[in-house]
């Protein structure tokens, strides 16, 4: 990161861009909840930008570890004497610094536009720990693909082309409410809306009149995300280091 500053600047540039077409494009248009106030709309979206900014740092691990593979830097790693899993969760300890910074400069936009918290700040700090979370256990993801394809390049098509519809099959931008019945069930039990919904309570930013789902997870959206995120961990991790040790 201190070598090609430019990956942290790029990657700031598409959740900014989220942030300002979602908030000045479609607030107002949007119903949340009992209003269409775009005030109320920009508090909803926040909590989904912030989601999904963190799980799209996915599709860079990914395309990292398919570039080391690529140029042998895995093998040189793989022939010294050290704990097979280390390579791969110092990779991805690595892309979860990157996400807290790119989050801390998204929250300072985020600010400047208008969103606003309105829980104490022991409850804002516990939603951004979830987030952070739940892109760890994404990185993990990434890693399995980036170990899986040939080049960097199919590591990013691959990393990308499943995000799309686990983000937008979501809570984040909409009241999951208003989608058909099939989509809406798919969407209460994503872990991603889970993620997106512990974060508006935790953020106090539950518009006027929104009606929770009755699906367990948006009952209880802090436990479903944490139990969402430590089973993708021990999944994937597990996967990608057994990859890492046949990989060739």
């Amino acid at each position: 990161m201190g070598r090609i500053p430019e990956m942290i600047i790029f990657g700031l540039f598409q959740p900014i861009m989220f942030v300002v077409l979602f908030t000045y494009v479609f607030g107002g248009s949007i119903q949340v909840g009992s209003s269409l106030s775009t005030q109320a709309y920009r508090e909803f979206l926040m909590a989904g930008i912030f989601a999904q900014t963190v799980t799209f740092a996915t599709a860079g691990a990914g395309a990292g570890i398919a570039d080391d593979m690529h140029k042998g830097l895995i093998d040189r790693f793989r022939s010294l004497p050290m704990t097979r899993g280390a390579v791969l969760t110092g990779r991805t300890v690595a892309d979860l610094v990157q996400t807290a910074l790119t989050l801390v400069v998204l929250a300072g936009v985020s600010l400047l536009i208008g969103w606003r918290t309105h829980e104490n700040l022991g409850k804002v700090l516990a939603g951004f720990g979830l987030l952070l979370l739940l892109g760890y256990a994404f990185s993990w993801i990434g890693a399995l693909i980036g170990l899986s394809v040939r080049t960097p390049e199919a590591a990013t098509s691959g990393g990308l082309i499943w995000l799309f519809p686990l983000t937008f099959i979501s809570n984040a931008f909409v009241d999951a409410n208003q989608m058909p019945d099939f989509l809406r069930h798919i969407a209460e039990w994503n872990p991603f809306s889970a993620t997106v919904q512990a974060c508006r309570e935790l953020f106090g930013n539950l518009p006027p009149g929104f009606e929770t789902p009755d699906a367990w997870p948006m009952q209880h959206p802090v436990w479903a995300s944490l139990i969402w995120s430590v089973l993708i961990i021990a999944v994937f991790r597990t996967l990608a280091v057994r990859k890492y040790r046949r990989a060739e």
